[in-house]
């Protein structure tokens, strides 16, 4: 492997290997649709139809149906990381270099994953874990309207409440996304002295419960900026929310001055270091108001 420079791209095998590990840590990611996207951002449409199908006799004549197009443009947005090393790095093997690479994705595969989902879900640039005005409106708690009050005693029942409240308003359900919370008070829950949902006890994470994918994930309830705390997530994570990334990863490897901003730190080649830079660019949609919130009461 080449020596990396400034505008150089994060070597093929590690993008794989990193929107791999993107989706074992995100909701998002694993929970909804997911398809590369042009830097440019990318147009969705979905389509209503307004009336149901129709029968037609021979020789009949057919009436209108009717159809409504909603598009939805996915505009990506970059999310940086870098990291100081020591400057060993411009002087290894090609294997060590690799091993040191290897070692920067991993943390910034979840750092990404933990990234993609609070901006998704609550609108926050992660790093200071205040609202972004890059993110704007283009976040789950600002576009969702069904909220359920969330109760630790009941909370299977505030979960059956949510999957109940999506379908009624003919949405449908296709994932579940919840706080360590929930699971933790679901674990707690008991009839005649009987465990009734034992997978979750023992800090149990399954991938699925009654036959729906789910994912349980500590951005569901971090870094929430509303005044509903949330537990849960629930609706149509397939068909109602698009992520993408765009394929190519700028990649720099610096080896002068201050790139982080750090003054304490000071200057990297006076302290024997270089700095790695990677940026992502990532991009969502809502396609569909298929959601329901479990949440804690507006104050």
């Amino acid at each position: 492997m080449a020596t990396q420079s400034m505008g150089t791209m994060f070597p093929q095998e590690l993008v794989e290997d990193l929107l791999n590990k993107v989706t074992g840590k995100s909701s998002i990611a694993k929970l909804a649709t997911q398809k590369p996207i042009a830097f440019t951002g990318q147009k969705e449409f979905t389509f209503s139809m307004d009336n149901e199908i129709d029968i037609v006799a021979e020789n009949g004549a057919k009436s209108h149906g009717g159809i409504t197009v909603a598009p939805v443009t996915i505009i990506p947005i970059k999310f940086e990381y870098g990291a100081r090393v020591s400057n060993e790095f411009m002087y290894a093997s090609e294997e060590r270099k690799i091993d040191i690479l290897k070692a920067f994705n991993d943390g910034f595969a979840k750092k990404v994953a933990r990234g993609l989902d609070l901006a998704a879900f609550h609108g926050v640039n992660p790093r200071t874990g205040k609202a972004s005005t890059v993110v704007g409106e283009n976040y789950l708690d600002k576009k969702i309207e069904t909220k359920i009050t969330y109760n630790a005693d009941t909370a299977d029942e505030n979960l059956d409440a949510a999957v109940q409240a999506v379908e009624t308003a003919d949405g449908e359900v296709t994932g579940i996304a919840l706080a360590p919370s929930f699971t933790s008070a679901m674990s707690k829950i008991k009839v005649n002295g009987v465990v009734q949902y034992p997978e979750f006890r023992f800090g149990g994470k399954p991938d699925s419960f009654v036959g729906m994918p789910l994912d349980v994930n500590k951005t569901v309830s971090d870094m929430d900026v509303t005044d509903n705390a949330s537990y849960g997530y629930v609706g149509d994570f397939a068909n109602g929310l698009k992520w993408g990334y765009a394929k190519e990863i700028p990649f720099e490897v610096i080896e002068y001055g201050c790139p982080d901003n750090d003054t304490e730190a000071g200057d990297l080649k006076g302290h024997n270091q270089v700095y790695l830079r990677s940026e992502v660019y990532l991009g969502w949609g809502f396609l569909l108001d298929s959601f329901a919130k479990i949440c804690t009461p507006a104050e």
